[in-house]
């Protein structure tokens, strides 16, 4: 079967992969000169966090993410298995009890045990939930070894053009184009986040840490080189054109609070991208009759589009049924 995928964010990326590990032709048309700022993908924390991520969300959240998690592992050699920790500062210990409550799989960690974990912050906190199975991934490395093996595959990856420049009468079209696709997709909104990407030589963390905060939660994600990604607001937005001042000033806020050395740190970038996100939060495969698309991960493109890759595979090659998959004008 020949597919088409329009969109190289790692909705269309994951797809790319698991129909060509099945045996699919498959071409990426992709409007970007190539992977940058104009996918949300760029400014993700690439956090594998399926329990995490269960505080807040369904529980389909939690078990999706499972899967994608090993999808990761799998494929991308650049996967970091070092866990998450959460923590919160002492006024807001109630929290952190609030959230271990509505979730799993973590172990809680007195104050000697997070100096064992994480050297940097010894001293700094007294309680933390720590979930050892989670991992994180660095988004913009990923993405292009998810390119790699496409290409190995004998996929093709065609930037700067669109799907509407080339022939694809002959090709299933599966649409992984995010907040591009709202007038296709009615029901889709816009959800704008933001983030910082900082280095410093004075903080060492190996595991994304997120900072329970009622006013500013945030999560700060290692990455190589003493470089730290910073993120991430979640404003009811479609202006993806800037970061706020208000944001700018909260992370770096939520940064400094975890360790006061982030208050020297080097400001390497900043970015704004819009999130797209169904009225539930959670994706879906919608299948028309002139394409599939995928789209509406929200918060979770890295946790779960593995998942809905393997979906959409199972449903297009194997005709198999999944209650994420809604039927359009197909009949």
């Amino acid at each position: 079967m020949k597919i088409a995928i329009i969109g190289a964010g790692v909705a269309g990326m994951t797809c790319a992969v698991e129909f060509a590990e099945r045996g699919a032709a498959v071409e990426i048309f992709e409007q970007a000169q190539g992977f940058g700022p104009k996918s949300c993908s760029w400014y993700a924390g690439g956090m594998l966090s399926p329990w995490c991520e269960y505080e807040h969300s369904a529980e389909l959240i939690a078990e999706f993410g499972e899967q994608s998690l090993a999808w990761w592992t799998k494929r991308v050699p650049t996967v970091v298995r070092q866990g998450s920790l959460v923590l919160a500062h002492g006024r807001y210990s109630s929290e952190l009890v609030a959230f271990s409550r509505r979730t799993t799989r973590y172990e809680e960690l007195d104050a000697a045990a997070i100096g064992e974990l994480e050297p940097a912050l010894k001293g700094r906190f007294l309680r933390a939930l720590f979930f050892r199975d989670e991992a994180h991934v660095d988004p913009r490395k990923a993405l292009r070894s998810l390119a790699d093996r496409v290409i190995a595959l004998g996929g093709r990856i065609h930037f700067g053009v669109t799907c509407a420049d080339q022939s694809t009468n002959d090709r299933l079209v599966i649409d992984c184009t995010g907040w591009a696709a709202r007038h296709h997709l009615k029901d889709l909104r816009g959800v704008k986040g933001e983030m910082l990407l900082l280095r410093s030589k004075e903080v060492t963390l190996r595991r994304p840490v997120r900072l329970l905060d009622p006013r500013i939660p945030a999560y700060i994600v290692p990455r190589p080189d003493g470089v730290f990604m910073v993120g991430a607001t979640m404003i009811e937005s479609e202006d993806a054109s800037r970061i706020t001042a208000r944001s700018m000033v909260e992370l770096l806020s939520a940064a400094c609070s975890l360790h006061p050395a982030f208050a020297e740190a080097e400001v390497l970038e900043i970015g704004a991208q819009v999130r797209p996100a169904f009225p539930d939060n959670m994706p879906r495969i919608v299948w028309r009759r002139d394409r599939i698309h995928i789209n509406g991960f929200y918060r979770h493109g890295f946790l779960l589009a593995p998942a809905f890759a393997c979906m959409a595979a199972d449903a297009v090659l194997n005709g198999e049924r999944s209650s994420q998959v809604e039927y359009e004008d197909c009949a």
